[in-house]
C-alpha cells in the first residue's frame, strides 16, 4: 500500500506555550506532501521534525485565528528565498488572498514560483478537487467566523492499483481498502457534523477543554474531550486524535483518560506524533 500518514507539527491552541506549538499538520500520501494550518513558528516545527517543506504542493487553510496561519507568510517568503519554482496551491477562506497579496506588495517580493488560490466555498461538504489518489473534500464547522475542516479520501482504484503491485494474499486482500482521514477544528460541539466525517479511519477532533469546561467551550465555539470522544462515536470512526489543547494543560493524561470512558480508541495528537492512516 502506498504510505498514507499525518505527522502533528503542532497541537496547541491559541497562546503560545512552551510545551506545545500551535495548530499545523503535514499529510503524507506516498510522494504527495499536503500541509494543513500554518501557525506561527511552523517552519521550526518543520525543522525538528525533519519535513521539507520544498516538498509541499497544496496548503490548507482552515480559518483565520492567527492561531492557524500567522507562519504561512514567512513560509511562503522562505520557499521563495530558497529558490522553489514549482506551483503551490493555496486553499483557504476567499480573503486570505487579499492578506497574502498585501504582505507581499508591502515587502515588494515577486515570488518565484506560481501561487495558485482556491477559495473554499462555504456551507456544505465540497469536493475541492481530485487527482489519481485521492479526493480533497471540505465542510463548515461551527466557530466565531467561517471555519472549514476537511476530508482526505483515498480513491478504490488507487488501491487496487497498488493491491496489484503486492502478493495477493487473503490478509493482504482483506485490509487493502480506502483510507481516510478528516480534520475537524476549531469549531462548537454540533452532532450534525459527524455526517461530514463518517466511517473515516483517523479523525482528528479540537478538544480545547476538559469536559468540566463545556460551558466554556461553547461560549468560545470550541469542543471538549468527551464531546470529540462523542462525535467520534457518533461518526462511527475507527480512530480518534485529540488536538488544539488549551495552553492551561500540561499533562494532557486526564483529557485523554476520560475521553477514553466513552471512545477507546483515543489518541493524543502530540507535537512530532506520526500516525499511519
Amino acid at each position: 500500500m502506498n504510505t498514507f500518514q499525518l505527522t502533528i507539527i503542532g497541537s496547541g491552541s491559541a497562546v503560545p506555550s512552551s510545551h506545545r506549538a500551535a495548530t499545523s499538520q503535514v499529510v503524507q500520501y506516498d510522494n504527495k506532501y499536503i500541509m494543513i494550518d500554518c501557525a506561527e513558528g511552523t517552519q521550526m516545527q518543520l525543522k525538528r521534525n525533519k519535513v521539507s517543506p520544498m516538498r509541499i504542493e497544496h496548503f490548507f487553510i482552515s480559518h483565520l485565528h492567527g492561531d492557524h496561519y500567522f507562519g504561512l507568510i514567512g513560509l511562503i517568503n522562505t520557499l521563495h528565498l530558497i529558490g522553489k519554482t514549482s506551483p503551490i496551491h493555496l486553499h483557504g477562506p476567499a480573503v486570505l488572498l487579499d492578506i497574502i497579496r498585501l504582505q507581499l506588495k508591502a515587502a515588494d517580493t515577486t515570488l518565484r514560483f506560481p501561487l495558485l488560490f482556491h477559495p473554499l466555498k462555504e456551507g456544505c461538504k465540497h469536493l475541492m478537487f481530485e487527482d489519481e489518489h485521492l479526493r480533497y473534500w471540505s465542510f463548515p464547522v461551527v466557530h466565531r467566523i467561517p471555519t472549514w475542516g476537511f476530508v482526505f479520501e483515498e480513491k478504490q482504484e488507487a488501491v487496487e492499483a497498488a493491491q496489484s503491485e503486492m502478493e495477493e494474499t487473503a490478509f493482504q486482500q482483506q485490509n487493502c481498502h480506502p483510507r481516510s482521514y478528516a480534520f475537524c477544528t476549531d469549531t462548537a460541539f454540533r452532532p450534525e457534523l459527524a455526517d461530514y466525517f463518517r466511517g473515516v479511519d483517523l479523525l482528528y477532533h479540537e478538544s480545547t477543554f476538559e469536559h468540566h469546561l463545556a460551558k466554556t467551550a461553547e461560549a468560545t465555539f470550541h469542543s471538549t474531550n468527551v464531546q470529540a470522544a462523542e462525535m467520534a462515536k457518533a461518526a462511527e470512526v475507527k480512530r480518534l486524535l485529540l488536538g488544539h489543547f488549551s495552553s492551561r494543560y500540561t499533562d494532557l493524561t486526564p483529557m485523554l483518560d476520560e475521553a477514553r470512558e466513552l471512545f477507546q480508541n483515543t489518541l493524543l495528537a502530540l507535537d512530532g506524533s506520526i500516525f499511519d492512516i
